[in-house]
């Protein structure tokens, strides 16, 4: 194994349980979270050579970002089976974070750029700007969005019915 692909697997070992909690967030659904987080380290396994003395793990959050947002224009469709799939176990959704039924609820309730905004400003703690280099838009799209969000979030779990369905649990 190259020097290069070393580098690169040690990178992916620790990266993916990360990306793949971040995609689960911007998601709401575990496989396509894993597709997402392993469509970003394919690509950033492309690019290697060239961010890998960078910052390899911004540049891969950033691919893993512009592959939902084109899930999200291009929405996939699914196949009726015959057979139910398998249940995850729990220890598929990664993180404490995840685990909260409540918080992945009250995140479905956004749109999809609401939802990017608040994952990557407050989850990964990225300032405005960077954020809406990721998504590229606007600081000031950045800035209505999560206000916006923020908004719908407390309004969400304020909501007595958000609670009395067992959200909040």
């Amino acid at each position: 194994m190259a020097r290069g692909d070393t580098e690169f697997s040690e990178f992916a070992a620790a990266g993916f349980h990360r990306l793949r909690r971040a995609a689960y967030l911007l998601t709401g659904n575990a496989q396509h979270a894993e597709d997402a987080a392993q469509a970003a380290l394919v690509k950033t396994y492309a690019a290697w050579r060239r961010v890998r003395r960078q910052d390899p793990y911004a540049y891969a959050r950033k691919v893993m970002v512009n592959h939902l947002k084109d899930q999200w224009r291009r929405p996939l469709r699914e196949d009726a089976r015959d057979q139910l799939p398998e249940r995850p176990s729990p220890q598929d959704l990664a993180g404490d974070v995840t685990d909260q039924r409540w918080l992945l609820d009250a995140l479905a309730r956004l749109a999809d750029r609401e939802r990017a905004v608040v994952v990557l400003r407050h989850f990964f703690d990225l300032s405005e700007k960077d954020v809406a280099a990721e998504l590229g838009v606007a600081v000031g799209t950045v800035k209505s969005l999560n206000a916006r969000a923020l908004a719908k979030l407390r309004v969400t779990l304020d909501s007595p019915d958000f609670a009395a369905n067992g959200a909040c649990s």
